[in-house]
């Protein structure tokens, strides 16, 4: 998931980006609301933490302006203002989610992937598709029970086809989403490509199921 994080204490955004990264999220800061705008509006983030103090406005302005576009990206409003209306106002203005300050950096991650399993229609921390068993918080891969041994980034290109299953995912896509910003300029050679092939022999050995499809110049997609 390529996570925005909205912030001007610098300290607590680096906190945040370290913790969240280590964790396999993709994180760009921003300090500002005109940041954030500028970084909501020109990139395809999956989720936004929100903080409403910010120097150049409220972040109240920055919600309102996201939904105003009907963005589909989620935003967890992470403010230390923990008044009943100021949590009314941002639920009701189209905030996913209200953390007060402080908190505890588990409580985040537990609340970022409840968004997580929602984005992807899951109820369940399990995806189960022709024998295979995702485990999408313990990084784990089985079919019928048998481990499958995944890399990390094999992993993180797995669970980002299956959240988006039924849909085809450009390698464009999976250079933001996997290994963030650096690899954009690369995004057209076979990098990508031989990470999913390694993905997809492992895959492969356990059924004969199409359901990993290659889209012929564009890109991948999981069928369910």
């Amino acid at each position: 998931m390529n996570i925005l994080i909205v912030e001007d204490n610098k300290e607590l955004a680096t906190e945040l980006k370290e913790s969240l990264s280590s964790s396999g999220y993709v994180c760009k800061i921003a300090n500002t609301c005109e940041d954030a705008l500028d970084e909501s509006n020109s990139n395809d983030y999956d989720i936004m933490l929100l903080d409403l103090g910010l120097p150049d406005g409220s972040g109240f302005d920055v919600l309102k302006s996201v939904r105003k576009k009907k963005s589909k990206m989620a935003v967890i409003v992470v403010t230390a203002r923990g008044e009943l209306d100021d949590k009314i106002n941002g639920l009701q203005l189209g905030a996913d989610d209200y953390l007060t300050k402080p908190f505890a950096l588990t409580e985040l991650q537990a609340r970022l992937f409840a968004i997580v399993r929602r984005l992807g229609g899951f109820a369940q921390n399990e995806f189960e598709l022709y024998g295979f068993t995702l485990q999408l918080q313990d990084y784990k891969v089985s079919y019928n029970g048998i481990p499958i041994k995944l890399t990390k980034k094999e992993f993180d290109i797995l669970q980002y086809l299956v959240l988006n299953k039924n849909r085809v995912i450009t390698r464009l896509q999976l250079t933001e989403h996997v290994w963030g910003d650096i690899l954009e300029v690369n995004s057209d050679s076979n990098f990508i490509d031989v990470h999913v092939r390694n993905l997809r022999k492992k895959l492969d050995k356990h059924t004969t199921i199409e359901w990993f499809e290659t889209v012929r110049n564009v890109g991948y997609r999981i069928n369910s």
